[in-house]
């Protein structure tokens, strides 16, 4: 009998690169509805259990990092899921080790750490720009993944996201940023210069996750061409990666309000006091 075998239509693109229709607003405004309910009761679950946890976003510019920290972290508790973004190091701080300035944002128990780029500066725009040795890029490479195994060994949970969006997705956010004035402070001189070296960007990421791909501390690659589907996936993604259940919450009333020694507060603010209603 002979082996049956898989017929390709040649003409059919690759499964990545497959037109899917665009989320309506409501269909996604109902899954992320339904994907920070969740975020809530994760972030009771911490709180509760004393996790630690650190979550690393990374990508290229304008691959949409900070509008994924910001639907998660836009309903809940910020002393629970704590963002740092780091500006750019000084004078003193180059001369640091090159992961030195964030250990000290490194989470409590009962803490998410959410970090909008990271020690992984190092692997990309300072190697591709040459702000970094390359005897300084190579150790870092070989030590990374030591220096994650401590952080994993200690407890902490280390998560690992690449928002990765193509060339031509790239370009058309940057000209957004040119064209729309509530963006343009987005497009850095840096952004600039990443633009013009794609393919140096290419390598350093290739070279990285070779390095830094390891048992303890994966990466995870979330396709970001189009915003919205990201967000959702890697919310949906992250919830997955910490085991939590719905803890029971107590009823809460409002009650009966003290309306003793009532007097008429409508008027007690002086009509000076009042901003100029514009809209």
């Amino acid at each position: 009998m002979a082996n049956k075998r898989t017929v390709v239509n040649k003409k059919t693109e690759p499964k990545d690169k497959v037109q899917i229709n665009k989320l309506s607003n409501e269909e996604y405004e109902t899954a992320l509805f339904n994907l920070q309910v969740e975020l809530v009761k994760l972030q009771n679950w911490v709180r509760k259990t004393g996790l630690r946890v650190i979550v690393i976003f990374e990508g290229r510019d304008a691959a949409g990092k900070g509008g994924v920290i910001k639907r998660i972290t836009e309903r809940v508790n910020p002393r629970v899921f704590r963002l740092v973004a780091l500006p750019i190091p000084d004078a003193l701080e180059r001369t640091k080790w090159f992961a030195q300035r964030y250990i000290s944002h490194f989470p409590a128990a009962g803490e998410i750490v959410l970090f909008d780029r990271s020690w992984y500066n190092r692997a990309g725009v300072e190697y591709v720009m040459k702000f970094c040795t390359k005897k300084e890029y190579m150790d870092f490479l070989r030590y990374t993944p030591i220096f994650e195994n401590a952080i994993t060994d200690s407890g902490i949970q280390l998560i690992k996201y690449w928002l990765d969006i193509s060339i031509e997705e790239q370009e058309r956010r940057f000209k957004r940023r040119i064209t729309d004035p509530r963006k343009s402070w987005k497009l850095s001189a840096m952004d600039l210069e990443s633009y013009k070296r794609w393919y140096d960007y290419s390598k350093a990421r290739d070279n990285m996750f070779k390095a830094t791909h390891t048992k303890n501390a994966p990466w995870y690659v979330v396709q970001a061409d189009d915003k919205k589907r990201a967000r959702l996936n890697c919310i949906s993604h992250f919830l997955n990666q910490i085991p939590y259940k719905e803890l029971p919450t107590e009823k809460v009333s409002l009650g009966k309000r003290n309306l003793q020694n009532q007097y008429d507060d409508t008027v007690s603010i002086a009509d000076s006091l009042y901003i100029r209603e514009r809209f």
